[in-house]
């Protein structure tokens, strides 16, 4: 018949069980709140008014579609799926979710099966011939000569031993060891959640820029074009005008050098093309040159909205995974404590094991001559550890302090980001403006230069210096414009915006996770 405990033991290990499920050694966390964070990431005291102005409206998630093109929008919605560093970041949020089932499973009890068969022989001169059953020479204490038989000499005889069962053992977490364990792992859990979207995060923002900065070397590649196109003309006039008498070779000169010297820019122009194109294939997981057919052909920079949502640095704490990461891996670092608090008090295990032994095999089906069982509590009580156990906990409140640092620094670092960023996105435009009026004067003086040279008034060294002027000048606007995209691609990078919803398939954890990880997430 199946063993019963008793009704004693069965009151002490409920009792145990509820004492266990109340006390907790260590400090509770608490989420910290940021300090020193400013009202408005928008300032109203802004010296000069600039087209595309930050506003304090909540973000869309989806901040890419603020440029209105549709390619850029088609290619982010590709990166949570392919991005193989998303990928890896999927992988370690997988272990960590191991993980804490692993701390999970040490709250419960242990049950192991076990059987086995041997054949033995008790040895003549261990501990039983101390009862008396040791050889004839030793029967009686060593005196020689009696030829008396051991009482107990078939004990010495070869023997096979049969014997099946289990044991179960259950650690009480009397003092919450166990659950802070499992609190650190869920935290580490979250942690490694926010790095999954931090890794999106960065991925997002990569593409996006570098596919602006493709379309700004497109741009520069038609801008060298038509130049190039401008001073092959001028070639051809200085060679007509030349053949007529009306110049010098020395015109005809410097034409063809400027008319090399522009052509040379395209190759590294092509260069820095097919470099940007690759960039976007890798962050898509893709082998070189699979884009180069949806990309090679030149579109125009994304431009910039008119208002920029940018939200209240209030919030910013809840949307950038770095400092949600920074919190959690803080709560992982304060459950710990607990851990290694618990480490000073006693443990206590109830354990029970029960089985079948017999020396003949058929004898195994009798249960009551051939069953053994055991069951009650035991108990470890550090005594002397040399000091491990307290150079543990200042470890771990050591390690909390840094975690809480960390904490500090990130959500400082965060509103510097945003800051610079949107202080960057300003200027940029201001420095654009002036770049397109020096483009324009540029152009102008070009074709004053011409028309004067055409006459007669003027020699030909104006017409290169104007053409050289007109060349840097649009390829620095085009540049600026390019940076003005970029800077915004910078801000909502710094907002932490972009993993909410476009975010990779993953396959659900088990039922006791999600309860434990809603306890921990916000």
């Amino acid at each position: 018949m199946p063993i019963q405990p008793t009704g004693r033991l069965i009151a002490i290990a409920a009792a145990a069980a509820v004492l266990a499920g109340c006390t907790k050694m260590g400090p509770d966390f608490a989420a910290p709140k940021p300090g020193g964070v400013p009202a408005s990431f928008v300032s109203a005291s802004a010296a000069k008014r600039v087209v595309s102005e930050p506003v304090p409206e909540p973000p869309d998630p989806h901040w890419w579609v603020l440029f209105h093109d549709p390619q850029l929008s088609a290619l982010e919605a590709r990166v949570a799926a392919g991005n193989l560093d998303v990928q890896v970041a999927q992988l370690r949020l997988a272990e960590s979710r191991a993980s804490l089932g692993v701390a999970r499973a040490a709250d419960g009890p242990v049950v192991n099966g076990n059987a086995n068969a041997t054949r033995q022989q008790l040895s003549r001169n261990g501990a039983l011939s101390l009862a008396g059953g040791g050889s004839p020479a030793t029967a009686n204490n060593g005196a020689s000569g009696t030829s008396n038989a051991s009482p107990n000499a078939g004990l010495f005889q070869p023997f096979n031993l049969y014997q099946a069962g289990f044991d179960a053992s259950w650690e009480i977490d009397f003092w919450g060891r166990v659950k802070r364990s499992t609190e650190s792992a869920g935290a580490s859990v979250a942690a490694a959640g926010e790095a999954q979207r931090e890794t999106l995060l960065a991925a997002l923002g990569e593409l996006a820029r570098d596919y602006v900065q493709l379309r700004g070397v497109q741009r520069n590649q038609e801008i060298t074009q038509s130049n190039l196109g401008t001073a092959q003309q001028s070639l051809k006039l200085t060679q007509d005008r030349a053949e007529g008498g009306l110049t010098t070779d020395l015109d005809v000169a410097n034409a063809a050098a400027q008319v090399a010297n522009t052509a040379s820019q395209l190759p590294n122009l092509q260069a820095q093309q097919d470099r940007l194109i690759n960039a976007i294939t890798l962050l898509l997981g893709q082998p070189p040159q699979s884009l180069q057919a949806e990309l090679a052909t030149a579109h125009p920079i994304p431009p910039v909205p008119p208002r920029v949502p940018v939200g209240l640095p209030s919030e910013l704490a809840r949307r950038r995974p770095d400092i949600r990461r920074a919190e959690a891996q803080l709560h992982a670092a304060t459950a710990d404590i607990g851990v290694a608090t618990a480490d000073f008090y006693p443990r206590v295990t109830l354990g029970a094991s029960a089985a079948i032994q017999a020396t003949q095999f058929r004898d195994l089906g009798n249960w009551g001559q051939s069953d053994t069982w055991a069951f009650g509590p035991s108990i470890s009580l550090p005594i002397f550890e040399g000091g491990r156990l307290r150079r543990m906990l200042e470890l771990r409140e050591a390690q909390q302090q840094e975690a809480a640092i960390v904490y500090q620094r990130t959500v400082l670092g965060a509103l510097h980001d945003v800051d610079n960023a949107i202080s960057a996105y300003r200027a940029e435009q201001l420095r654009r403006v002036q770049l397109q009026e020096s483009a324009t004067q540029s152009r102008r003086a070009l074709k004053l230069a011409q028309d004067r040279y055409a006459q007669g008034v003027a020699d030909f060294l104006a017409v290169l210096d104007a053409q050289r002027s007109v060349l840097a000048a649009e390829q620095a606007l085009t540049d600026s414009t390019t940076t003005v995209s970029t800077n915004l691609v910078q801000i909502y990078k710094a907002l932490g915006g972009g993993w909410e919803s476009d975010f990779p398939e993953v396959a659900e954890p088990p039922e006791e996770d999600l309860l434990s990880l809603k306890k921990l997430l916000p």
